[in-house]
């Protein structure tokens, strides 16, 4: 998959957002049409997302961002009000339980019936038992071991033990996110359905990171960064999303994704809700629900961010070859093996970010 000149600008844009937060500043795109925010991860403002939503309205929604999902959940409880957000599954149940959410009415999201049926079914994420929905699934993907196939033999990865053999000192890299890194831990240890994990688990996986800190070179904060720690030599082993791999390899380097661990791998999903104190016009928050869920979406989110696409139809209508490049062709075989990131009681989810960063910090 060839990368075009909007991936390289995508790619900039998302570096200098990324420094600007990480300084303390913050951000939003040129307001566009004012009557509609989205409160997003940078990047997702592209227009190739929301086609249907520019075609009726003339322009895009205005865009704020947030660097992650405890920053955005923050801003909002301290009276930030965008319409809509983007969080990922692990995150909605405490944004719903916080009182920050509304519920959405699917008969007015175009192709909501399309939507693939694993991920209506992810436990306490889209629906809660008495029906109500509450997240519209977007893009989908992996966090899944990531290597320079040049430099590590197959033979050595074949289980995410892998990451803390001693072999690989200052040669790794894990996501600097506690939803990523606890994703890794549960499954090195054996569990498929974090939100069980009893303490005896919890205290398993915690020292199976303090394992993986020995063999640390850094703790990757974006996509941009774990991409040029590969390319410039830094790491050769990493836990990576989707589009590490993707990139490089659009580049000519040698880096691949081995999905067929032993213990296996994680899946995401990240999606648009709307958030229960939006001041915009009803239609066009269902204008934009309905364009992000547009069947036309999902072959520029697979090709061009190595992503799937929360509706099935768009996902069936791409290019075999297409879908086989990123993985996509089975999607059965891609979710068989997997820790999906569900929503987590509040208490672990506490716990975790609190253990994350003891670890870190070499304790």
């Amino acid at each position: 998959m060839k990368q075009s000149v909007t991936t390289y600008r995508r790619l900039v844009t998302r570096l200098l957002i990324g420094t600007a937060l990480l300084a303390g500043g913050s951000l939003s795109a040129s307001a566009a049409d004012s009557s509609l925010t989205v409160f997003d991860w940078a990047g997702y403002e592209d227009p190739a997302f929301h086609p249907g939503y520019v075609a009726k309205n003339g322009d895009s929604p205005t865009f704020a961002f947030f660097a992650d999902e405890d920053e955005a959940f923050a801003k909002m409880m301290a009276g930030y009000t965008p319409d809509i957000a983007h969080p990922c599954s692990q995150s909605v149940a405490k944004w719903r339980d916080a009182g920050l959410l509304k519920p959405l009415d699917p008969t007015k999201i175009a192709g909501y019936d399309d939507v693939l049926p694993g991920l209506k079914s992810m436990k306490d994420l889209m629906t809660t038992e008495d029906g109500t929905v509450w997240f519209l699934p977007f893009d989908w993907g992996n966090t899944v071991m990531t290597y320079n196939a040049d430099k590590v033999d197959e033979k050595d990865i074949e289980s995410l033990q892998a990451f803390a053999d001693p072999k690989f000192e200052g040669r790794v890299s894990i996501p600097d996110n506690v939803d990523d890194a606890y994703a890794l831990a549960s499954l090195a240890i054996g569990l498929k359905d974090w939100s069980d994990m009893t303490d005896e688990d919890f205290a398993k996986a915690s020292d199976f990171l303090r394992k993986v800190h020995k063999n640390i070179r850094l703790y990757w904060v974006d996509a941009t960064e774990i991409t040029q720690a590969f390319g410039g030599g830094e790491v050769d082993l990493a836990w990576a999303w989707n589009d590490t791999a993707v990139r490089l390899t659009a580049e000519g380097m040698p880096v691949k994704m081995k999905k067929d661990t032993k213990e296996g791998l994680s899946t995401w999903v990240c999606g648009y809700v709307e958030l229960k104190d939006s001041k915009a016009d009803e239609a066009k928050v269902y204008d934009f629900l309905s364009a992000v869920n547009a069947p036309e979406v999902s072959n520029y989110l697979v090709t061009e961010w190595g992503y799937g696409h929360g509706n099935g139809a768009g996902m069936d209508a791409i290019a075999p070859e297409d879908l086989a490049a990123g993985g996509y062709d089975n999607v059965q075989k891609f979710v068989d093996n997997t820790l999906f990131q569900s929503p987590l009681p509040n208490e672990l989810k506490a716990k975790m970010i609190a253990e994350f960063e003891k670890i870190k910090a070499g304790y």
